[in-house]
């Protein structure tokens, strides 16, 4: 098989393309034909030796494929040869194939297409478990969420996933293009924080009480701002730091308001972090996967593709990923998938 190897700690640009022999599935796990893969601003770090987790090298990257099983491993039960999944896994998915344990992995259904099956592994699993579980966000019906970087991966996700929750939504975003991504995926409410205080509109939007819940993947001073819009007693996340600055936090605002702040790291219920708990968590994750693939076949939630690339311009995905051009999610795509979405 065809696959992306990273030999030593490099610049994603710097990888390979070389033939390897095809996985072999675990005992407890998949041999996935992979159809699409995602490519992430993390993959960019991972390939440098720049993340939290280190694969032994050498490694193919790549956490998020959607494709057709394979093969089966030995004590696997859930899915057959021929099955159409999706799955989060290690390392590995910028391949022709690639392994994939079963309690990682969730069912395709009718409608639902590969290259937008790969959002739901990571931008809408995220923002699903940051809204909806109980000691996080908890965002309820009535309650007022506002979602940074709402163009994005993530951001899209946690706007469709408030509205169905019955949240009203304030979404911000760095040009007026992003802007209407937003809007038309159903923020009630749009700010260009690139050009005015989105704080002292928010507290305008929301008569001087703020929000109740911030979902932050952008960092630096959005983070800090945020602090100062939020409600009494709301919660704010972070979940990344796209801007480049991890803010500090300062405790006086926390205190004079009751502000609880709370992370997620999704990996750690996925087992693609230093800390792994995924088989004791499978019973939260999978209904919520199982729970976004059918609201993306309902279109209650549209994943966008913001980009879909061949094996050989990866280095144009990611590019696009860099860049911050990326409405949505970028994949590399293979095969049938790839003759679908029009790649010579």
């Amino acid at each position: 098989m065809r696959a992306l190897l990273c030999r030593d700690w490099r610049p994603f640009n710097d990888l390979e393309i070389v033939e390897l022999p095809d996985p072999i599935p675990p005992k407890k796990g998949l041999r996935i034909r992979v159809m699409a893969a995602g490519v992430s601003f993390a993959q960019s770090l991972v390939v440098q030796g720049k993340y939290q987790r280190k694969p032994p090298r050498p490694f193919t990257p790549g956490s998020e494929v959607a494709g057709i099983v394979e093969a089966v491993g030995s004590e696997a039960s859930r899915f057959k040869v021929g099955d159409k999944v999706f799955a989060v896994i290690d390392w590995g998915g910028l391949a022709e194939k690639a392994a994939a344990l079963e309690v990682n992995t969730y069912s395709i259904p009718e409608g639902l297409d590969f290259a937008k099956a790969i959002s739901i592994t990571n931008s809408y699993g995220t923002s699903a478990a940051a809204l909806m579980w109980p000691n996080l966000l908890n965002v309820q019906a009535g309650q007022t969420l506002l979602v940074h970087g709402a163009a994005g991966g993530v951001g899209i996700a946690a706007v469709e996933i408030g509205k169905i929750l019955g949240a009203i939504v304030i979404a911000t975003a760095s040009s007026d293009e992003k802007l209407e991504i937003a809007k038309s995926h159903g923020a009630d409410h749009v700010i260009n924080y690139s050009n005015t205080s989105f704080r002292d509109v928010v507290m305008d939007l929301t008569n001087g009480f703020g929000v109740n819940a911030c979902y932050d993947p952008v960092g630096g001073d959005v983070f800090t701002q945020s602090l100062r819009c939020m409600a009494v007693e709301g919660r704010i996340m972070p979940v990344g730091f796209a801007g480049g600055d991890i803010p500090q936090i300062p405790a006086n605002i926390l205190l004079v308001k009751n502000i609880t702040v709370t992370g997620l790291n999704m990996g750690y219920y996925m087992g693609w972090s230093p800390y792994d708990a995924r088989y004791e968590s499978e019973s939260k994750v999978r209904p919520i996967m199982e729970k976004l693939a059918q609201w993306t076949v309902t279109g209650d939630i549209r994943p966008e593709l913001a980009g879909a690339f061949r094996l050989e311009d990866f280095r144009d995905a990611m590019s696009m990923v860099l860049g911050r051009k990326a409405i949505g999610r970028v994949a590399i795509a293979f095969d049938e998938e790839a003759a679908r979405l029009g790649l010579e």
